[in-house]
């Protein structure tokens, strides 16, 4: 079993403190009785935030950015065109559709990064581009309503998308694939001699990182409760946050589930804080631009020091 990294220390550190500070602004929000309530608000960012990791723990700067778009694309595709459409509202169907609309995304990012080559925030920045416009064309303005036990998922429900996704990882850690991930991110070279076939890696974590946000859209349309064609790039940026707050090294190869999950519960925790003094949405943004130089910088500490040393 591998040690809490101390970037991941770090972040649970500030999550308490966050944590404390948030119960004494509002103790009603934070009650035990609004848990579920409260977990589904922060489910679709945990979940994106999640999404994210895989990719970026593949190395060779995976960071895919259209996890965002991906999530509102899903998100217009089934209430616009399942729901309201074709009259289909069991979850026999939307969770599958979800979940394989995100695994397709991921397997065309997967292969544009890694078999023709391009540099993955390119090719994840057109996917982006392409699922923004799509999502806009099929669905110009919020529209339709969800099923009811897909509402549920962000209340009485809202944590079953985490216990799932928290599941399929411990699912993946189990087999050789989580090693090779590693392996691959922390060295490409190193695990190319050792036998591991980093293409066929590293094109999978983009679509695991697919899957992943397939159950973030789940989570996302269960909290708004209809379609909204431009409310799921503004998870593009919280979720690297996130993952590289938590202490996903943004050069692949360190991190894991815990670290991006609490990565952006620290997030959703401090825009709860920001949000009690009614902080603009401007001042927001820059928190989160901060957040993530400051996350960049600290995660790159390690590897800096040692090359001082030797200099």
């Amino acid at each position: 079993m591998r040690a809490i990294s101390r970037e991941t220390r770090v972040a649970l550190a500030l999550l308490a403190l966050l944590l404390v500070l948030n119960v004494a602004l509002n103790p009603l929000r934070f009650a035990p009785a609004a848990w579920g309530t409260l977990l589904g608000l922060a489910a679709p960012l945990i979940c994106a935030a999640l999404a994210s990791m895989p990719a970026i723990l593949g190395g060779r700067g995976g960071i895919d950015v259209s996890v965002g778009p991906a999530m509102g694309f899903i998100n217009a595709v089934l209430i616009k065109t399942l729901v309201i459409d074709c009259g289909i509202t069991t979850a026999w169907v939307l969770v599958p559709a979800a979940i394989a609309m995100g695994a397709a995304i991921g397997a065309v990012n997967g292969a544009i990064a890694t078999l023709v080559r391009v540099q993955p925030i390119i090719a994840t920045l057109g996917t982006y581009l392409v699922l923004s416009g799509l999502t806009l064309t099929l669905l110009p303005a919020p529209l339709g309503g969800a099923p009811q036990w897909l509402k549920a998922l962000s209340g009485a429900w809202s944590l079953l998308p985490l216990a799932v996704l928290a599941l399929a990882w411990l699912g993946f850690k189990r087999t050789p694939l989580y090693d090779h991930l590693l392996a691959t991110g922390s060295d490409d070279r190193a695990a190319y001699s050792a036998g591991i076939n980093v293409t066929a890696v590293r094109f999978l974590s983009y679509v695991i990182t697919g899957l992943f946000a397939g159950v973030a859209a789940l989570a996302l349309t269960a909290l708004i409760g209809s379609a909204d064609p431009t409310i799921g790039p503004n998870f593009t940026l919280l979720a690297i946050s996130s993952a590289a707050l938590g202490g996903v090294s943004l050069a692949g190869g360190r991190g894991g589930f815990l670290a991006a999950a609490v990565g952006a519960v620290d997030i959703f925790l401090l825009q709860s804080a920001l949000t009690y003094f009614n902080v603009s949405t401007f001042v927001l943004q820059i928190s989160y631009g901060l957040i993530l130089v400051a996350s960049i910088c600290i995660n790159a500490l390690p590897s800096a020091l040692p090359r001082r040393g030797a200099a």
